[in-house]
């Protein structure tokens, strides 16, 4: 009896290393980066199946925009509050900031 473990995994490359200004929290953190997924067996990349187009990746506030600066995220309306003290997106109905503890209200 043999037993093949293969799938499908994505692979995200970091293709400049030079930082950007984040549009969403305004902190110089965002990086170019690209995701592709590779057929894996035995969790080996073998090779890729699917190529994505390249995407900065906010290292602060974890936000994801095209390399324009638009968001990718679908929900772009509800983070648009952002703390006046520590610059990271808010929940609209959040009093308190979850990341410094300040009230923004």
């Amino acid at each position: 009896m043999f037993f093949f473990i293969g799938g499908i995994q994505p692979r995200t490359v970091k293709l400049d290393d030079t930082p950007r200004t984040c549009p969403s929290c305004g902190h110089i953190s965002c990086r170019q980066k690209k995701t592709d997924h590779y057929f894996s067996l035995f969790f080996i990349p073998l090779f890729p199946v699917k190529k994505e187009s390249p995407f900065l990746d906010c290292e602060h506030c974890g936000r994801k925009f095209e390399v324009n600066g638009s968001p990718l995220d679908v929900d772009f309306d509800r983070y648009q509050k952002q703390c006046p003290y520590c610059g990271r997106p808010l929940d609209p109905d959040f009093d308190t900031c979850p990341s410094c503890g300040k009230k923004v209200r």
